[in-house]
């Protein structure tokens, strides 16, 4: 199953926007807390609303029931994020590959915690995609990978946590050969695809992986 997740931040257009919101008839909606106006301005109906509904009036609320959207009220004072909580849902309801929007811009610090919630363990048996504007995000685990675009794409590897270890690159300006990416040094920011394929591997480490479409 595909789940297509919005939040509550900012939504650039652009060709990765474009690509998730094509996919969105195929997929569950599922908002957290404000992200159901972020769909309903897209035009799209909530299958799902999650969180404390701090974002969402007692009418709105009550419209989108009407509509036929399950909302899940959370308490206010909660451990997790509206997101995060919107992320453990679609586990438990099975999806499988989760495009993510609305989850980057505004605050710095819903911005850092939205990206580090691809690392989250509950949800390490999914694919997670963070989209925004012409660009995607996704974490990366050890082990061989590909990525498809096209030439002249910038690809940006930032290190989560540890050292990345054994980093090996095809396709790509500035290649990698066996080499570490410590995490601090921004030697992985604004590579550039030379083809429509890149490959990468590595051998230890979480690897974020950032897609922007064309020059960055």
């Amino acid at each position: 199953m595909k789940a297509l997740v919005f939040a509550n931040g900012v939504i650039s257009p652009g060709a990765a926007i474009h690509n998730a919101l094509a996919d969105a008839a195929d997929s569950r909606i599922v908002c957290a807390n404000g992200g159901a106006l972020q769909a309903r301005a897209l035009g799209l109906t909530p299958d799902i609303i999650i969180g404390d509904l701090d974002s969402l009036t007692p009418a709105q609320a009550n419209d989108f029931r009407a509509e036929g959207c399950l909302v899940i009220a959370a308490p206010a004072e909660k451990d997790e994020t509206d997101l995060e909580l919107a992320l453990l849902h679609c586990r438990d309801i099975g999806a499988e590959d989760v495009t993510i929007v609305g989850a980057l811009g505004g605050r710095i610090d819903q911005t850092l915690a939205n990206v580090l919630l691809l690392t989250l363990p509950g949800v390490s048996g999914m694919s997670l995609t963070l989209v925004d504007g012409g660009q995607t995000a996704r974490l990366l685990l050890p082990g061989a990978h590909e990525v498809f675009g096209q030439a002249g794409d910038t690809l940006s590897l930032i290190p989560l946590g540890d050292s990345v270890d054994g980093v090996t690159t095809q396709n790509l300006r500035y290649p990698l050969s066996d080499e570490s990416l410590p995490q601090g040094p921004a030697r992985g920011i604004s590579n550039v695809m030379l083809a429509d394929r890149a490959e990468l591997g590595f051998r230890r480490g979480k690897l974020l992986l950032v897609h922007t479409v064309g020059r960055a």
